[in-house]
Protein backbone atom coordinates (compact mmCIF):
# COMPACT_ATOMS: atom_id res chain seq x y z
CA UNK A 1 0.00 0.00 0.00
CA UNK A 2 2.45 2.42 0.75
CA UNK A 3 4.87 1.24 -2.13
CA UNK A 4 1.18 2.58 -4.38
CA UNK A 5 0.72 5.50 -2.38
CA UNK A 6 4.07 6.90 -3.11
CA UNK A 7 4.10 5.86 -6.92
CA UNK A 8 0.97 7.53 -7.37
CA UNK A 9 2.25 10.90 -5.55
CA UNK A 10 5.68 10.53 -7.73
CA UNK A 11 3.40 10.73 -10.62
CA UNK A 12 1.11 13.60 -9.53
CA UNK A 13 4.23 15.96 -9.79
CA UNK A 14 5.13 16.21 -13.14
CA UNK A 15 0.89 16.67 -13.90
CA UNK A 16 1.51 19.55 -11.96
CA UNK A 17 4.07 20.85 -13.13
CA UNK A 18 2.92 20.65 -17.09
CA UNK A 19 -0.38 21.81 -15.78
CA UNK A 20 1.37 24.95 -14.52
CA UNK A 21 3.67 25.48 -17.41
CA UNK A 22 0.54 24.93 -19.72
CA UNK A 23 -1.67 27.63 -17.87
CA UNK A 24 1.21 29.88 -17.36
CA UNK A 25 1.74 30.05 -21.23
CA UNK A 26 -2.00 30.45 -21.93
CA UNK A 27 -2.48 33.18 -19.13
CA UNK A 28 0.89 35.14 -21.05
CA UNK A 29 -0.32 34.98 -24.24
CA UNK A 30 -4.19 36.51 -23.89
CA UNK A 31 -4.86 39.88 -25.04
CA UNK A 32 -4.05 42.56 -22.80
CA UNK A 33 -1.29 43.81 -20.87
CA UNK A 34 -0.81 43.56 -17.50
CA UNK A 35 0.89 46.16 -17.09
CA UNK A 36 -2.40 48.43 -17.16
CA UNK A 37 -3.24 47.21 -14.04
CA UNK A 38 -0.68 49.19 -12.14
CA UNK A 39 0.27 52.19 -14.39
CA UNK A 40 -2.62 54.73 -15.60
CA UNK A 41 -3.09 54.68 -19.48
CA UNK A 42 -1.50 57.89 -19.91
CA UNK A 43 1.79 57.12 -18.21
CA UNK A 44 5.20 58.15 -19.87
CA UNK A 45 6.57 55.20 -21.92
CA UNK A 46 9.57 55.09 -20.00
CA UNK A 47 7.79 54.77 -16.47
CA UNK A 48 5.92 51.64 -18.37
CA UNK A 49 9.13 50.36 -19.31
CA UNK A 50 10.67 50.50 -15.85
CA UNK A 51 7.28 48.66 -14.50
CA UNK A 52 7.70 46.26 -17.10
CA UNK A 53 11.49 45.41 -15.76
CA UNK A 54 10.69 45.80 -12.15
CA UNK A 55 8.60 42.71 -12.96
CA UNK A 56 10.22 40.80 -15.13
CA UNK A 57 7.68 41.33 -17.87
CA UNK A 58 10.33 42.23 -20.27
CA UNK A 59 12.25 38.46 -20.11
CA UNK A 60 10.95 35.54 -22.50
CA UNK A 61 8.02 33.32 -21.27
CA UNK A 62 10.22 30.71 -20.87
CA UNK A 63 12.90 32.72 -18.21
CA UNK A 64 9.73 34.02 -16.77
CA UNK A 65 8.38 30.65 -16.11
CA UNK A 66 11.70 29.82 -14.47
CA UNK A 67 11.75 32.96 -12.28
CA UNK A 68 8.40 32.09 -11.36
CA UNK A 69 8.46 28.32 -10.59
CA UNK A 70 11.76 29.28 -8.65
CA UNK A 71 9.66 31.32 -6.63
CA UNK A 72 6.97 29.07 -5.94
CA UNK A 73 9.33 26.18 -4.87
CA UNK A 74 10.32 28.88 -2.18
CA UNK A 75 6.57 29.22 -0.82
CA UNK A 76 6.64 33.02 -2.65
CA UNK A 77 3.71 33.17 -5.10
CA UNK A 78 4.48 36.86 -5.54
CA UNK A 79 2.32 39.63 -5.27
CA UNK A 80 -0.93 40.96 -6.36
CA UNK A 81 -0.60 44.20 -9.19
CA UNK A 82 -4.13 45.16 -8.19
CA UNK A 83 -3.94 45.30 -4.13
CA UNK A 84 -0.27 44.80 -3.35
CA UNK A 85 -0.55 41.72 -0.80
CA UNK A 86 1.06 38.65 -0.99
CA UNK A 87 -0.85 36.15 -3.78
CA UNK A 88 -0.62 33.64 -1.04
CA UNK A 89 -2.83 35.41 1.40
CA UNK A 90 -5.14 36.68 -0.93
CA UNK A 91 -5.64 32.86 -1.75
CA UNK A 92 -5.72 31.91 1.82
CA UNK A 93 -8.99 33.09 3.03
CA UNK A 94 -10.65 33.03 -0.11
CA UNK A 95 -9.85 29.19 -0.83
CA UNK A 96 -11.23 28.71 2.94
CA UNK A 97 -14.11 30.09 2.02
CA UNK A 98 -14.61 28.28 -1.06
CA UNK A 99 -13.59 24.41 0.47
CA UNK A 100 -16.50 25.11 2.93
CA UNK A 101 -19.36 26.11 0.69
CA UNK A 102 -17.92 22.96 -1.32
CA UNK A 103 -18.51 20.33 1.49
CA UNK A 104 -21.44 22.65 2.34
CA UNK A 105 -22.94 21.34 -1.76
CA UNK A 106 -21.17 18.13 -1.65
CA UNK A 107 -21.82 16.38 2.18
CA UNK A 108 -25.53 17.13 2.13
CA UNK A 109 -25.68 16.88 -1.90
CA UNK A 110 -23.79 13.38 -2.55
CA UNK A 111 -25.58 11.55 0.58
CA UNK A 112 -29.38 12.49 -0.97
CA UNK A 113 -27.48 11.72 -4.40
CA UNK A 114 -26.59 7.90 -3.53
CA UNK A 115 -29.82 7.50 -1.34
CA UNK A 116 -32.34 8.36 -4.21
CA UNK A 117 -29.68 6.34 -7.10
CA UNK A 118 -30.12 3.11 -4.94
CA UNK A 119 -33.88 3.70 -4.19
CA UNK A 120 -34.45 4.11 -7.90
CA UNK A 121 -31.87 1.01 -8.52
CA UNK A 122 -33.95 -1.35 -6.21
CA UNK A 123 -37.15 -0.27 -7.68
CA UNK A 124 -35.88 -0.46 -11.87
CA UNK A 125 -38.28 -0.42 -14.42
CA UNK A 126 -40.99 1.03 -12.41
CA UNK A 127 -42.59 4.96 -11.80
CA UNK A 128 -40.15 5.82 -9.06
CA UNK A 129 -37.32 4.95 -11.09
CA UNK A 130 -38.57 6.98 -14.12
CA UNK A 131 -38.87 9.87 -11.23
CA UNK A 132 -35.73 9.98 -10.28
CA UNK A 133 -34.03 9.03 -13.37
CA UNK A 134 -35.88 12.05 -15.22
CA UNK A 135 -34.84 14.56 -12.26
CA UNK A 136 -31.22 13.40 -12.52
CA UNK A 137 -31.15 13.90 -16.14
CA UNK A 138 -32.62 17.82 -15.57
CA UNK A 139 -30.65 18.18 -12.84
CA UNK A 140 -27.19 17.97 -15.20
CA UNK A 141 -29.32 20.43 -17.69
CA UNK A 142 -29.76 23.52 -15.48
CA UNK A 143 -27.21 25.68 -16.00
CA UNK A 144 -25.15 26.87 -12.88
CA UNK A 145 -26.14 30.69 -13.11
CA UNK A 146 -29.32 30.76 -14.65
CA UNK A 147 -30.61 28.74 -11.09
CA UNK A 148 -28.50 31.07 -8.87
CA UNK A 149 -30.35 33.65 -10.58
CA UNK A 150 -33.87 32.07 -10.03
CA UNK A 151 -33.30 31.21 -6.28
CA UNK A 152 -32.56 34.78 -5.31
CA UNK A 153 -35.48 35.79 -7.07
CA UNK A 154 -38.02 33.75 -5.28
CA UNK A 155 -35.56 33.43 -2.08
CA UNK A 156 -34.18 36.67 -1.73
CA UNK A 157 -36.13 39.71 -3.62
CA UNK A 158 -39.59 37.52 -3.53
CA UNK A 159 -39.66 36.29 -0.10
CA UNK A 160 -37.02 37.94 1.78
CA UNK A 161 -36.63 34.50 3.46
CA UNK A 162 -32.42 34.16 3.03
CA UNK A 163 -29.80 36.89 2.09
CA UNK A 164 -29.11 37.11 -1.80
CA UNK A 165 -25.26 37.86 -1.84
CA UNK A 166 -22.50 37.50 0.24
CA UNK A 167 -20.99 35.63 2.84
CA UNK A 168 -21.53 37.80 6.28
CA UNK A 169 -19.77 36.50 9.07
CA UNK A 170 -19.31 33.02 7.48
CA UNK A 171 -16.37 34.37 5.49
CA UNK A 172 -14.40 35.66 8.06
CA UNK A 173 -14.52 31.89 10.15
CA UNK A 174 -17.36 29.62 11.10
CA UNK A 175 -19.65 29.55 14.11
CA UNK A 176 -22.63 27.17 14.08
CA UNK A 177 -25.76 29.11 14.24
CA UNK A 178 -28.49 30.56 11.36
CA UNK A 179 -26.76 33.70 10.75
CA UNK A 180 -23.60 32.00 8.99
CA UNK A 181 -25.62 29.09 8.03
CA UNK A 182 -28.35 31.34 5.97
CA UNK A 183 -25.56 32.67 3.51
CA UNK A 184 -24.79 29.09 2.36
CA UNK A 185 -28.24 27.75 1.40
CA UNK A 186 -28.75 29.27 -1.49
CA UNK A 187 -24.67 28.94 -3.29
CA UNK A 188 -24.90 25.58 -1.64
CA UNK A 189 -27.94 24.45 -3.48
CA UNK A 190 -27.14 25.88 -6.90
CA UNK A 191 -23.47 24.51 -6.62
CA UNK A 192 -24.85 21.07 -5.60
CA UNK A 193 -27.30 20.41 -8.27
CA UNK A 194 -25.58 19.77 -11.06
CA UNK A 195 -22.98 17.13 -9.48
CA UNK A 196 -26.67 15.60 -6.98
CA UNK A 197 -27.66 14.81 -10.93
CA UNK A 198 -24.70 13.00 -12.12
CA UNK A 199 -23.81 11.03 -8.54
CA UNK A 200 -27.52 10.02 -8.72
CA UNK A 201 -27.43 8.54 -12.51
CA UNK A 202 -23.97 6.91 -11.25
CA UNK A 203 -24.99 5.42 -8.24
CA UNK A 204 -28.52 4.24 -10.33
CA UNK A 205 -26.26 2.59 -13.25
CA UNK A 206 -23.49 1.02 -11.18
CA UNK A 207 -26.41 -0.79 -8.11
CA UNK A 208 -28.69 -1.70 -11.26
CA UNK A 209 -25.89 -3.40 -13.07
CA UNK A 210 -24.96 -5.31 -9.86
CA UNK A 211 -28.43 -6.61 -8.93
CA UNK A 212 -28.50 -8.21 -12.20
CA UNK A 213 -24.97 -9.88 -11.18
CA UNK A 214 -25.36 -14.11 -10.74
CA UNK A 215 -23.83 -13.87 -6.98
CA UNK A 216 -27.14 -11.24 -6.27
CA UNK A 217 -29.50 -13.75 -7.39
CA UNK A 218 -27.58 -16.71 -5.41
CA UNK A 219 -27.96 -14.71 -2.49
CA UNK A 220 -31.29 -14.00 -3.04
CA UNK A 221 -31.77 -17.69 -3.17
CA UNK A 222 -29.95 -18.48 -0.34
CA UNK A 223 -32.44 -16.64 1.63
CA UNK A 224 -29.68 -13.92 2.65
CA UNK A 225 -31.43 -10.76 4.70
CA UNK A 226 -31.93 -7.68 2.68
CA UNK A 227 -29.87 -5.85 4.43
CA UNK A 228 -27.01 -7.93 4.55
CA UNK A 229 -27.27 -8.25 0.64
CA UNK A 230 -27.58 -4.66 0.22
CA UNK A 231 -23.95 -4.17 2.97
CA UNK A 232 -22.81 -6.61 -0.33
CA UNK A 233 -24.24 -4.55 -3.24
CA UNK A 234 -22.87 -1.17 -1.60
CA UNK A 235 -19.14 -2.40 -1.32
CA UNK A 236 -18.93 -3.34 -4.83
CA UNK A 237 -21.05 0.04 -6.34
CA UNK A 238 -18.76 1.97 -3.96
CA UNK A 239 -15.35 2.30 -6.08
CA UNK A 240 -17.00 3.99 -8.78
CA UNK A 241 -19.07 6.08 -6.90
CA UNK A 242 -15.70 6.99 -5.02
CA UNK A 243 -13.95 8.27 -8.22
CA UNK A 244 -17.38 9.84 -9.45
CA UNK A 245 -18.20 11.94 -6.48
CA UNK A 246 -14.27 12.89 -6.34
CA UNK A 247 -14.10 14.45 -9.19
CA UNK A 248 -17.41 16.34 -8.60
CA UNK A 249 -16.27 17.71 -5.54
CA UNK A 250 -12.90 19.01 -7.09
CA UNK A 251 -15.62 20.36 -10.06
CA UNK A 252 -17.30 21.98 -7.04
CA UNK A 253 -14.09 23.63 -5.71
CA UNK A 254 -12.39 24.81 -9.15
CA UNK A 255 -15.39 25.52 -10.80
CA UNK A 256 -17.50 27.47 -8.59
CA UNK A 257 -16.71 31.10 -10.48
CA UNK A 258 -20.27 31.64 -11.85
CA UNK A 259 -21.84 30.51 -8.70
CA UNK A 260 -19.65 32.78 -6.93
CA UNK A 261 -20.00 35.67 -9.32
CA UNK A 262 -23.60 35.29 -8.59
CA UNK A 263 -24.23 35.39 -5.23
CA UNK A 264 -20.60 37.51 -4.39
CA UNK A 265 -19.14 34.70 -2.22
CA UNK A 266 -15.32 35.75 -1.45
CA UNK A 267 -13.64 32.56 -2.55
CA UNK A 268 -11.39 31.91 -5.20
CA UNK A 269 -13.96 31.88 -8.36
CA UNK A 270 -14.54 35.40 -7.34
CA UNK A 271 -11.21 36.46 -6.63
CA UNK A 272 -10.17 34.15 -9.86
CA UNK A 273 -12.85 36.80 -11.83
CA UNK A 274 -12.00 39.82 -10.39
CA UNK A 275 -7.82 38.71 -11.41
CA UNK A 276 -8.85 38.11 -14.97
CA UNK A 277 -10.21 41.66 -15.63
CA UNK A 278 -7.78 43.41 -13.77
CA UNK A 279 -5.21 41.19 -15.46
CA UNK A 280 -3.50 40.72 -12.10
CA UNK A 281 -1.10 38.00 -13.40
CA UNK A 282 0.25 36.92 -10.45
CA UNK A 283 -2.69 36.25 -8.52
CA UNK A 284 -4.31 34.63 -11.75
CA UNK A 285 -1.39 32.78 -11.84
CA UNK A 286 -1.27 31.48 -7.91
CA UNK A 287 -4.84 30.63 -7.91
CA UNK A 288 -4.61 28.68 -10.96
CA UNK A 289 -1.51 26.91 -9.48
CA UNK A 290 -3.49 26.28 -6.29
CA UNK A 291 -6.51 24.92 -7.67
CA UNK A 292 -4.36 22.30 -10.00
CA UNK A 293 -2.48 21.10 -7.25
CA UNK A 294 -5.80 20.58 -4.89
CA UNK A 295 -7.59 18.75 -7.95
CA UNK A 296 -4.48 16.78 -8.46
CA UNK A 297 -4.12 15.54 -4.90
CA UNK A 298 -7.68 14.75 -4.60
CA UNK A 299 -7.42 12.65 -7.48
CA UNK A 300 -4.34 11.08 -4.85
CA UNK A 301 -6.83 10.67 -2.26
CA UNK A 302 -9.59 8.98 -4.62
CA UNK A 303 -7.12 6.32 -5.70
CA UNK A 304 -5.85 5.72 -2.17
CA UNK A 305 -9.92 5.40 -0.95
CA UNK A 306 -9.89 2.98 -4.16
CA UNK A 307 -7.40 0.97 -2.69
CA UNK A 308 -8.91 0.78 0.17
CA UNK A 309 -12.14 -0.12 -0.67
CA UNK A 310 -11.59 -2.32 -3.64
CA UNK A 311 -9.61 -5.52 -3.14
CA UNK A 312 -8.40 -6.14 -6.87
CA UNK A 313 -6.83 -2.65 -6.50
CA UNK A 314 -5.31 -3.47 -3.09
CA UNK A 315 -3.61 -6.56 -5.08
CA UNK A 316 -2.56 -4.36 -7.53
CA UNK A 317 -0.65 -2.02 -5.47
CA UNK A 318 0.62 -5.05 -3.67
CA UNK A 319 3.00 -6.41 -6.89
Amino acid sequence: MLTYILRRVVYALPIALCVSFICFMLIHIAPGDPISAIVPPDAPPDVIQQVRVEYGLDQPLLVQFGIWLSHVMAGDLGRSLATGRPVLVEIRAALGNTVALGLAAAIPGFSFACLIGAIAAWNRGNWLDRAVSGLAVTAVSIPYYWLGIVLVIVFSVHLNWLPAMGAGSAGRGWHFNWNNIQYYILPAITLAVIPIGIVTRTVRGNVSEILSQDFVTTLVAKGLRRRTMLLHVIKNAAPNTITVMGLQFGYLIAGSILVETVFAWPGTGLLLKDAIFQRDIPLLQGIVLVLSIFFVALNLVVDILQTIVDPRIKRHAGR
